[in-house]
């Protein structure tokens, strides 16, 4: 194992003599930034591109698109620390196209039940006092069922197709509260009801006790302005609530004295379920617990037996994670996990683990607990609290705020498997 390590730390040092190298040689004469790495000579560089050596992981790879919908998926099997780079954000567009907004045209209006109606352009925004955030984002859709098996792929599908919808960045912008404050709330009010500027005008409703709590607008992520896909120039924050909450290129916001159960809320979003009597529940917020190991995982293959460092994401909607427990033999024995600093409210928390595999079959697998005591369940008990007598049928089910633990078979040929149904 040090001999190993000692070999990682002369290739991490001779990789970094070379991109310095590199770096100094680049003339003023570089090429595009849209030319492809494989057509480039050695040594060409153009500022702000990954190394042609690194995983080629971009969102065009990983995308699926339909006349109504476009989603980008997070590569969470190569990422590290916590925070998520925006170009490899996740992404989901209820449209079939990302709307192309000019900032300076761009305004923000609030009506409905306040004093003063108001309308804020960028400019306005930005002289307001300001917060930045790390938060994880999350689609309610991220590890649903139909996602998982051999029906769609023999081992099933790579991780980042099943749990690569959720992403975490540092958010800056304006407390909502502010802007409300600002406006004036009547005291009647109790909800608000808001619509980006895409396409087809996606709408959500929202409880204002949280709208006063810890909603952001936000017109920057990671210290750069938003990305066009990620709502540009202005898109809502709500941590730890679900995705949708979180409506891009935002435009209008109406204070109101009801919920308005929109479109998605009612029909897109809303899943009849047998504990609730064949009913659906139209709102949903906060996405329970969760854990995910990324490495290995679905996709991955290890070379041979020896030491591994099991790694993965927890998060939690309701706080932060307060511990991570990780199991190599298929949930009969628990080990807790090392929790990487920092460990925030209702962002991504790494873990790492110390393994060595024996070169026999395993199942490796994690569970987060959060600081509410709330822990991860297993498909099986998290199904039979939902009405499920028998969870391996619903392997090809629609499910949202889906958060069992997630297992990995490791074949005694090193091949890694999603064996979450199997």
């Amino acid at each position: 194992m040090d001999s190993k390590r000692s070999d990682r730390r002369r290739f991490l040092k001779s990789a970094a003599l070379a991109g310095v190298a590199a770096g100094a040689e680049q003339s003023a004469s570089a090429q595009s930034a849209g030319t492809a790495a494989a057509a480039k000579p050695a040594g060409a560089y153009v500022h702000g591109e990954p190394s042609r050596f690194a995983p080629d992981s971009s969102p065009g790879l990983a995308v699926m698109k339909r006349i109504d919908h476009i989603t980008y998926y997070t590569p969470i099997q190569d990422s590290a620390g916590i925070i998520t780079p925006a170009s490899l954000h996740f992404m989901q567009t209820h449209s079939s196209e990302i709307p192309d907004l000019d900032p300076k045209q761009h305004r923000l209006t609030i009506h409905g039940m306040v004093d003063r109606p108001l309308s804020f352009s960028m400019d306005d925004l930005k002289r307001l006092p300001s917060v930045s955030r790390i938060h994880f984002l999350e689609c309610h859709g991220n590890g649903s069922p139909m996602r998982h098996g051999d029906h769609v792929k023999k081992g099933g599908q790579p991780i980042q197709y099943v749990h690569g919808m959720t992403s975490c960045s540092e958010w800056t912008g304006v407390l909502l509260s502010t802007l409300l404050k600002e406006a004036g709330v009547k005291k009647e009010a109790s909800w608000l009801v808001y619509e980006g500027g895409d396409p087809g005008k996606y709408t959500y409703t929202l409880p204002l006790a949280k709208a006063m709590d810890d909603v952001m607008v936000a017109f920057a992520q990671n210290g750069e302005p938003v990305r066009p896909e990620q709502g540009h120039p202005l898109r809502m924050i709500v941590p730890g609530w679900e995705g949708p909450f979180s409506v891009k290129w935002i435009k209008h916001i109406k204070v109101v004295d009801q919920p308005y159960i929109t479109w998605n809320e009612a029909m897109n979003h809303s899943i009849p379920r047998p504990d609730l009597g064949g009913k659906s529940r139209w709102h949903h917020f906060q996405m329970a617990a969760k854990s995910v190991i990324t490495r290995p995982s679905s996709g991955h293959k290890l070379p041979g037996p020896g030491y591994y460092e099991i790694t993965g994401l927890a998060w939690s909607g309701w706080g932060a994670v307060r511990k991570v427990e990780v199991s190599t033999n298929g949930g009969k024995t628990w080990k807790e996990a090392k929790l990487q600093t920092p460990v925030l409210r209702m962002a991504h928390t790494r873990f790492n683990f110390d393994w060595n595999w024996d070169g026999e079959e395993a199942l490796i697998q994690s569970r987060c607990t959060d600081d509410q005591g709330e822990t991860q369940l297993s498909v099986a008990e998290l199904y039979k609290n939902w009405g499920y007598t028998d969870a391996n049928s619903q392997k090809e089910s629609r499910a949202i705020h889906f958060n069992a633990i997630q297992p990995w078979r490791v074949a005694k040929d090193g091949s890694v498997s999603d064996a979450m149904f199997a």
